[in-house]
């Protein structure tokens, strides 16, 4: 947030300072929304020491929606074959958009196994931007922009109209020294809540936007390893990025309602916070709902059952495969074979495109795992 600004050569320099945040009013809504994750996290907590076994297919699986995910947001994609075998290191990418899926994945994974080590500086910023594009020949990792970047809004007539300046790109270096200095000051002397710096510091890495490109992937990838350090760790195990990626809509209209006044000072951070705060609460909720069918002694055909009994709409194996990880292909198969003959679910389209929809009068809801 900025907190007065110091006159530069003529041009106005934003600072940052995150000590006001604990003294504003927050309405009820993103009070409840902290509540809500405090609960969860703690539910998760216990739910992580009695089954840490079948955890395991949970964090590959996130690992692969996360990657594929934040990649999506930007309009980089390949087959999901392609990003599971990128992913487990199977294969090396076969272009542009796969060396950068590569380098996403990598640093992912450096934040996952060393989060505990790594204190958030100038230079800690620098070298995941440059590992994110370690396998690409672009040659703007680990460099800040050196031209003047814009957020262009395409309208519907195909023109485009500019949505909001980010900082210049002389001022960018001493901007994320300071807002780096900041969020380590308030959450080191525990003065600010997590749940609330974090999303505004996330807001203005975004509006700073201090690379040329890979602005949008890093600020998920900062937001992760944020959150673990904090003793938020949901982001193992379910996928933060697929959750932001099916939601884009509002994560840009919160974006955009927030980034309003923000050079001067005058933002209003409560939508975006209040966006974050959400897909937080979200992810917790679907991990606690896997937990729960992954450690019943209910049958696989039984737990996908359920998960058929609670989708609205279309059901696909890959939908299935996604909140029973555990379960092999191959019995998914099988039960939605069964499942069809038993008139419980009838099945429509052929090969990749195959999908099921539920018979009505055949639906047993189970409400505990629903």
């Amino acid at each position: 947030m900025y907190k007065g600004l110091e006159p530069n050569g003529g041009v106005c320099m934003r600072r940052f300072e995150y000590g006001w945040i604990q003294s504003l009013s927050w309405d009820m809504d993103i009070l409840s929304l902290i509540a809500g994750i405090y609960r969860a996290n703690g539910k998760e907590e216990v739910l992580l020491s009695q089954s840490p076994a079948i955890l395991d297919s949970l964090v590959e699986l996130a690992k692969v929606q996360s990657t594929e995910a934040s990649n999506a947001i930007e309009g980089i994609v390949t087959t999901k074959a392609r990003i599971r075998s990128l992913v487990a290191d199977k294969t090396m990418p076969r272009n542009r958009d796969e060396e950068e899926i590569m380098g996403y994945r990598d640093v992912l994974n450096t934040v996952h196994e060393n989060y505990e080590y790594i204190d958030l500086t100038r230079h800690i910023v620098l070298q995941l931007h440059r590992d994110l594009y370690a396998y690409s020949h672009k040659g703007i990792g680990g460099q800040y922009k050196n031209v003047q970047n814009l957020i262009i809004e395409r309208l519907a007539d195909g023109s485009e109209r500019e949505r909001f300046r980010p900082l210049s790109p002389y001022e960018t270096p001493a901007a994320i020294d300071d807002f780096c200095h900041s969020i380590n000051a308030v959450l080191q002397d525990k003065s600010v809540n997590p749940l609330l710096v974090i999303p505004v510091f996330i807001h203005d890495f975004l509006c700073i936007h201090p690379f040329n490109d890979g602005n949008g992937r890093m600020s998920r990838l900062l937001t992760t390893l944020l959150l673990y350090q904090n003793g938020y760790m949901i982001g193992k195990f379910i996928s933060l990025e697929q959750k932001i990626e099916r939601t884009k809509d509002s994560y840009y209209a919160a974006l955009a309602q927030s980034g309003a006044g923000w050079h001067t000072g005058d933002e209003d951070i409560v939508p975006f916070v209040k966006y974050m705060l959400r897909v937080i609460l979200a992810a917790y909720r679907d991990f606690e709902s896997r937990i729960e069918l992954l450690t019943t002694s209910l049958s696989a055909k039984d737990r996908i059952k359920i998960i058929i009994s609670a989708t609205i709409g279309k059901i696909t194996k890959s939908g299935i495969l996604e909140k029973q990880p555990d379960i092999a292909v191959s019995t998914v198969e099988k039960a939605l074979k069964e499942l069809v003959e038993e008139g419980f679910i009838e099945r429509h389209g052929v090969g990749r495109s195959t999908f099921y929809v539920k018979v009505s009068q055949k639906i047993s809801f189970h409400a505990k795992y629903i």
